[in-house]
């Protein structure tokens, strides 16, 4: 069983870390390596896939297009529980508890799986690194010009964003010597520089949904550097800088969509700059891979919930059919005003999961319909459930 959890691990590409100086991504409080594991410990693999390995009884996680925020996800878990726990009961699979720590972990690498970019395809690269001009000043193999620095040691890095913090560092420089060669600046898409890093690092490349080696970064670390390195001074939280904000805007990028992003915004950022700035920032793999972490950490909690629509949703769903509030009498269910399980967003989450699927009766008999909570409403009831706690 060791071996076959240390197999899943690897293929599904939770963290693959090729050097000690990396960092465990994670949202605040939640460890997404240990969600992998939840994963596999509480069954879900036996009927879910992640990029291709695993089983097919349900949707691959990893190729769902859908947002994933905390709210996305918890209000998904909860609309397919009935139907899940019925398919685990035909399966023999037990409907494993979660405890908050278990269920925050798990929404956390459930978040993180498009964090990996899929692999990129290196003989696209090679035509690219010559139809974007890159070969005019850099070689590689053999080939090439001596205007830059040979190529060929990114062939030692398993992480692409090793070739992505380079780019950026010595951006300005590529630029005065391509202007000097009379070569036209190139943009590079996600999946041009994806396809290109394929052919420079060929640890990256591989065809199919296959493991990429990255950096994982720090969303904690990243927080700090976007102050210590001036990217706030640009891109205020408030949107009112010389550039958009960064956090929160709902538009979320892999690592090396963010580095195309980058690359293809360096003249604007550079041009924008004040004196009083002082020089570029310069950015190593891991500081880069730090930056992205926060600014993708940032969506995770994304919508605030509202005390009003909170009770809304409590009446609508049927919820106050069976719990009690502020010592209600007569009801068969918990008094939610007393409940302990809720403290937090991952408690209500463990709460949402272990819940018993049983629907409150419908008026003349039968069953009513499993209740569907959206990821709003989801917000606004988990913002209910921890404001009305009560010391009992």
């Amino acid at each position: 069983m060791r071996h076959a959890l240390t197999a899943f691990l690897l293929t599904i590409a939770t963290v693959l870390v090729s050097h000690s100086a990396a960092r465990a991504q994670s949202m605040p409080g939640q460890d997404a390596v240990a969600g992998a594991r939840v994963f596999e410990t509480a069954g879900c693999v036996k009927c879910h896939a992640i990029a291709g390995s695993g089983a097919k009884v349900g949707p691959d996680l990893a190729k769902i297009a859908r947002p994933r925020s905390f709210y996305d996800l918890a209000a998904s878990m909860w609309d397919h529980l009935p139907r899940m726990t019925t398919r685990m009961q035909q399966m023999g699979i037990p409907r494993v508890k979660l405890d908050p720590r278990e269920a925050g972990d798990l929404a956390a690498y459930l978040y993180t799986l498009h964090y990996f970019d899929i692999p990129g395809r290196p003989n696209v690269g090679k035509s690219l690194f010559t139809e974007k001009k890159c070969i005019v000043c850099h070689s590689v193999e053999g080939r090439g010009g001596s205007v830059g620095p040979s190529v060929d040691v990114f062939k030692h890095f398993s992480s692409p964003l090793y070739v992505a913090s380079a780019m950026w560092n010595h951006g300005s420089r590529m630029v005065e010597a391509m202007k000097a060669q009379g070569i036209e600046r190139p943009t590079l898409t996600g999946s041009e520089l994806r396809d290109l890093i394929a052919f420079l690092s060929p640890a990256t490349g591989a065809g199919g949904y296959r493991p990429v080696h990255v950096l994982a970064g720090s969303a904690e670390q990243g927080r700090l550097l976007f102050g210590e390195k001036g990217c706030v001074q640009c891109h205020p939280d408030t949107g009112s800088g010389v550039g958009p904000s960064l956090v929160g805007r709902g538009v979320r990028r892999s690592p090396l969509e963010f580095a195309a992003a980058l690359w293809d915004k360096a003249p604007a950022m550079q041009a924008a700059r004040k004196p009083e700035m002082g020089p570029t920032p310069q950015l190593s793999a891991e500081e880069m891979a730090d930056l992205v972490a926060y600014l993708d950490a940032t969506g995770y909690f994304a919508g605030a919930g509202s005390l009003n629509r909170g009770w809304r949703v409590m009446a609508d769903k049927g919820c106050l059919v069976c719990h009690g509030v502020y010592g209600e009498r007569g009801k068969p269910a918990s008094d939610l005003t007393r409940a302990k399980a809720v403290g937090s967003r991952a408690a209500v989450l463990a709460s949402l999961w272990n819940h018993t699927t049983v629907a409150p009766p419908a008026p003349g008999g039968g069953r009513a319909p499993w209740p569907r909570i959206g990821a709003q409403e989801m917000a606004d009831l988990m913002a209910l459930l921890q404001a009305i706690q009560r010391n009992p």
